[in-house]
């Protein structure tokens, strides 16, 4: 016989780990802390910060992850990348830590890399090239740092701040090293069409296509195909077609004007055109505000004119360059952010807890988090019939409270 968890007094703490297993007649809830240990190591997705050497990168990454890397006057300070845990800013945690009185959040999160700056010739072996492009090819999306301040105390690579130049000289050397590789693939698949196979006559012409494109200088991520035919481009895993932000790093003055500085401007041009983001910062001042919490922080952001930090809007834009939202799990234990790429169904939204849950999956209770803050608490959203069960063709949505329910 299933309990009825509506009537339980405590009903709010029902949520705690988001875990509902029913078998031999029991209702088991169990704590997600548990399951943490033992659940498989899911697969972290990551961001690499690119761009030329002197642009801000390492200054950035100290930024984001207050990890210390060293961030340097001279070409080359970063060897090795230095890899940081970034938690995703998601205001909904707090909220729903203070409905359930919980004794823990734990955000999503994503992992950033900060790679050695490239210089022309990268394609070649020049400066850091090889370890660049290695390293590059690891990460899942990129954020292309750009500078645009002007401070001739720091030294530009190219002698002057250009930032369209600066973009086509990473996107050249980039394109370069991906018209290699597509170059070997086309000549493997070339065999094969001959053969008389249609499938390889088919993703010949496709390559083909996209090596011109390549030749005219432009990214891979702009080359547009049928649907059908995008894994064909998928599984040449060319480094332009990675997602990318662009990121701006200005002065504190340029933060003041930032719809008519016309190096700003250059990178939006650029970024339109590729139908990606771009995000404005000040590297420097968001170094030495990231360890200030508080009316201290707020005293700081008046006095430099900022409305809001750059870096919550970073993150949050690489997590959504990256296709990836979160549902949640809420209770008196822990609340917390999952996380899962759009279009996930509710079983394998389970399985990112632990692969037990998607393979003995039963259904789920969903109750919107908008729905849950107006009811109060979740007996009341309940009543409402803000509560749903969904079963597993339920494509999860960002923002979903779920109560997973399995049989193993």
């Amino acid at each position: 016989m299933q309990r009825n968890f509506a009537k339980d007094k405590k009903s709010p703490s029902r949520l705690d780990g988001g875990i509902l297993n029913v078998s031999d007649g029991q209702a088991d809830l169990r704590d997600l802390t548990v399951f943490h240990k033992i659940s498989k190591q899911k697969k972290i997705m990551k961001l690499g910060v690119v761009g030329l050497p002197n642009v801000g990168k390492s200054t950035l990454f100290n930024a984001l992850t207050k990890a210390g890397a060293p961030s340097a006057n001279y070409p080359f300070c970063t060897i090795e990348p230095n890899v940081g845990m970034v938690y995703v800013p998601d205001e909904r945690l707090e909220v729903l830590g203070k409905m359930y009185n919980t004794q823990k959040i734990t955000p999503a999160t994503i992992e950033f890399v900060d790679i050695a700056g490239l210089v022309r010739g990268a394609s070649k072996g020049e400066g850091l090239g090889n370890k660049f492009l290695s390293h590059i090819r690891e990460v899942d999306a990129i954020v292309h740092v750009v500078r645009c301040f002007e401070n001739g105390n720091i030294i530009h690579v190219e002698g002057s701040v250009n930032p369209a130049r600066d973009i086509e000289t990473v996107n050249l050397e980039l394109i370069l090293s991906d018209i290699e590789s597509l170059e070997k693939r086309i000549a493997k698949v070339e065999r094969q069409a001959h053969s008389g196979d249609k499938a390889s006559q088919h993703e010949f012409d496709i390559l083909q296509q996209l090596k011109d494109h390549l030749y005219a200088n432009k990214p891979a991520r702009t080359f547009k195909v049928l649907d059908d035919d995008k894994q064909i481009i998928k599984d040449c895993f060319l480094i332009t077609n990675k997602p990318v932000v662009y990121l701006c790093n200005v002065s504190t003055a340029q933060l003041n004007s930032l719809d008519t500085d016309k190096n700003i401007q250059k990178v939006r041009e650029i970024a339109s055109s590729e139908h990606a983001k771009v995000i404005e910062l000040c590297a420097q001042v968001e170094e030495d505000l990231s360890g200030l919490e508080g009316e201290e922080l707020e005293e700081f952001k008046k006095e430099f004119g900022i409305k809001e930090l750059g870096l919550p809007r970073l993150i949050k834009a690489s997590y959504s360059l990256l296709g990836l939202i979160s549902f949640l799990t809420a209770g008196e234990k822990e609340v917390r952010a999952w996380t899962i790429s759009e279009g996930t169904k509710a079983p394998q939204a389970a399985g990112v807890i632990h692969t037990d849950f998607e393979r003995g999956f039963i259904k789920a209770e969903v109750v919107k988090y908008d729905d849950l803050i107006k009811a109060q608490n979740y007996t009341v959203a309940k009543e409402q019939g803000k509560v749903r069960l969904e079963g597993k063709d339920y494509i999860v949505q960002d923002g979903d409270i779920m109560l997973f329910k399995f049989n193993v």
